[in-house]
């Protein structure tokens, strides 16, 4: 199969569409779009590919969405977070009221269970165990020696983000460093929160709850390639939530976009103001950061044992402030990544638009975890942490809950020191190892501001504690710093601060600091469960984001008429007479183009033979506007669209056969269609980002 078939691109775009379009496309239109029917350029013979039978050109998916969600008796939201995870849901016909999972068994104390920790373990035979609180719990009890046996794995998601050439075959390492297939894992854990959920509603319903009575909604980070959302919704086919026969059924949700639409909501009791420009609640930038999060904490655990909240269907106040056209911003801080969306609000309906595409990067709260662990390299060194790791799976576990805890208890105006617990096999196992005292390696690690208790404990100072959250906090005030010199950024309103990490004090300290006089700055008092909360509330109104910005720019492979002066000469292609110009990048959309809910990018097209029964276009993509050839720097093929036309080989078809085809980009997933027009049948059409 060539790399580029035989298409070349026509721009049919009327100033009245709401997508942008390129002139350089109409000018290359009018210089190679002949009038009248042709054999396929190609390669080779071997392959035929396909002619443009008309102008691209944008329609209006009026229906898209419309009544969809009536299907359902249930919306079910799962949040699969890097560090923890939990699920949601909502009758459709109650759409008001969203219930919160049970309880999990097991938890730490004074540490919040509505979400569970996402670990998973696997027997030696690789069968699915548990998941969660009772997956860590059942591995730390295992005896150190058949520990090694069994497959361990936490904080796993965050391989979808790092990974750059993700597969159906990319492996995870389990804590005992064997491989397991990263889509396995991932299907095992989707399947767990589908049987957590099915038994509560059933349970609550008095009878079998069908899982064709439900929505799901998954969570992943806006900043997410292609490649990963598709992975998320493979491993959910895989777990049984849904079936790519009924691919609706699914919704995949971005994290910071579900975080803004459950904040529209928000009354002024349920938030937290850190921002010098206002007071809510009696608190402001002058007061202590934290001290109004601290009494909010408390408020929600005195209230624990309701599981259910009330969204009213009306606007929030802080939304009711604001007027058509105005700007916010979501920092959505999880334990992997850092998500930044920019909205406008849209009035009356108070519909969202995104202003600018998603950014962010790996500055969660995982990392503070690795400075713990580069800390611990340079007191006790790297060949021995690396070895412990492996040697003492379950203790190295043990030492990272109890650096957890700690974690959590670091704050800017903290003086007391900071006490880890060290297991047992950590100190005698360091002393196999290396002939010394763990005592004697702290004194001659230079290391100051960590001492060693007499009770079998690391001593950190505010400070120590301190210093492993800055570079990750630094990387987030950063980011956030490139992101407001954006013209779109400027004037920009409110700036809610979500997700796990948005629990720190520390981080919000450096945010209200740095931003605090330029907008006020907002947390949601359940601020752990907002993304949760919001993903109920999209799968329910997945309508309500109206529009979005790509964040790629998007084309294929096409051979043009070659121009003399124009094309580079080693891109000239001679076929039956006729000069083309080879690799071509035919563009469907721009990177951070805005693009409305429900429009389509539609183009017709015909095989050069009718008889041809499947069609392949090589789909390519750039985080540049101004691409030429599939051949530029820093182009990638990144899917595959198939048209399948197999089983209507016997239908009499015209001469020239046209398959109309819709791709939708204003959507979280690329969505694409395709339509046989000689016989009405409906092509199953998929943009693969994995599989090719």
């Amino acid at each position: 199969m060539m790399e580029s078939v035989g298409v070349y691109g026509f721009c049919g775009c009327k100033a009245k569409n709401k997508m942008k379009c390129d002139s350089r496309w109409e000018i290359a239109a009018s210089e190679t779009a002949p009038t009248s029917a042709y054999s396929s350029p190609a390669r080779s013979l071997g392959d035929t590919g396909i002619t443009p039978l008309s102008p691209s050109h944008i329609v209006n998916d009026t229906d898209s969405n419309v009544s969809e969600q009536q299907l359902f008796l249930v919306v079910v939201a799962i949040d699969f977070g890097t560090t923890s995870s939990g699920y949601a849901y909502s009758f459709t016909k109650e759409p008001e009221c969203i219930h919160v999972m049970r309880r999990w068994e097991g938890g730490d104390p004074g540490v919040s269970n509505q979400k569970t920790p996402t670990t998973i373990l696997l027997t030696p035979e690789r069968k699915f165990h548990s998941f969660g609180y009772a997956a860590r719990d059942f591995y730390h009890d295992l005896d150190p020696n058949e520990a090694k046996q069994w497959l361990y794995l936490e904080k796993f998601k965050m391989k979808l983000h790092t990974t750059g050439d993700l597969t159906m075959d990319t492996d995870l390492t389990a804590a005992n460093g064997k491989k397991v297939k990263a889509l396995e894992i991932f299907a095992y854990a989707l399947q767990y929160f589908k049987e957590q959920a099915l038994k509560e509603l059933s349970d609550q319903a008095g009878s079998e709850f069908e899982n064709s009575d439900v929505r799901w909604v998954i969570t992943v980070p806006a900043i997410w390639k292609q490649p990963a959302k598709q992975f998320m919704r493979e491993a959910a086919y895989q777990a049984g939530l849904a079936s790519p026969e009924n691919s609706e059924q699914l919704i995949i949700a971005l994290e910071p976009e579900a975080a803004s639409i459950y904040c529209r909501k928000l009354r002024l009791h349920q938030m937290i103001e850190l921002s010098s420009k206002a007071a809510v609640n009696g608190y402001s930038g002058s007061d202590t950061v934290g001290a109004g999060f601290t009494q909010a904490k408390e408020h929600i655990r005195r209230n624990r044992q309701s599981r259910t909240f009330l969204v009213e269907n009306v606007i929030g106040e802080i939304w009711s402030e604001l007027e058509e056209g105005d700007k916010y911003v979501v920092v959505d801080s999880g334990g992997g990544t850092v998500d930044l969306t920019v909205h406008q609000i849209r009035l009356p309906e108070g519909h969202l638009k995104e202003l600018y595409k998603a950014t962010g990067g790996p500055y969660g709260s995982l990392g503070v975890d690795y400075e713990f662990e580069k800390l611990l390299c340079k007191i006790f060194g790297e060949d021995f942490i690396e070895q412990f790791k492996i040697k003492r799976p379950a203790a190295w576990v043990d030492l990272m809950i109890a650096f957890e805890s700690r974690k959590r208890a670091a704050a800017p105006d903290r003086t007391n020191p900071l006490n880890i617990t060290l297991p047992f096999s950590f100190i005698d196992y360091y002393k196999k190892f290396r002939g010394h005292s763990v005592e004697h390696a702290l004194r001659k690690s230079n290391v100051d501001f960590v001492k060693w208790s007499s009770q079998g404990m690391l001593r950190m100072s505010p400070d120590a504690m301190n210093a492993l959250f800055k570079p990750t906090i630094d990387s987030i005030i950063e980011h956030l710093r490139d992101l407001f010199q954006k013209p779109e950024v400027s004037t920009v309103k409110f700036l809610f601060l979500v997700g796990g990490f948005a629990e720190a004090p520390l981080l919000q300290q450096a945010v209200q600091a740095a931003f605090g006089d330029k907008c006020r700055i907002i947390i949601p008092q359940d601020v752990g469960l907002t993304i949760l909360k919001g993903a109920v509330l999209f799968g329910l109104d997945p309508a309500v984001i109206k529009v979005r910005r790509s964040p790629l720019t998007y084309g294929v492979g096409v051979l043009n008429r070659y121009v003399e002066g124009k094309h580079p000469p080693e891109k000239l292609l001679v076929k039956d007479g006729t000069r083309w110009c080879t690799d071509v990048f035919d563009k469907f959309i721009s990177a951070d183009q805005s693009v409305a809910l429900g429009e389509l990018v539609k183009r017709s097209y015909t095989p050069a033979k009718p008889s041809q029964l499947v069609i392949v276009i090589n789909i390519y993509s750039s985080e540049h506007d101004d691409v030429s050839f599939i051949t530029d720097p820093g182009v990638k093929k990144c899917g595959t669209l198939r048209l399948d036309l197999t089983g209507t080989s016997g239908t009499a078809v015209p001469a020239r056969r046209e398959i109309q085809t819709l791709m939708q980009f204003g959507d979280t997933e690329i969505k694409a269609t395709a339509v046989d027009i000689a016989t009405s049948k409906s092509v199953k059409v998929g943009i693969d980002f994995l599989n090719y």
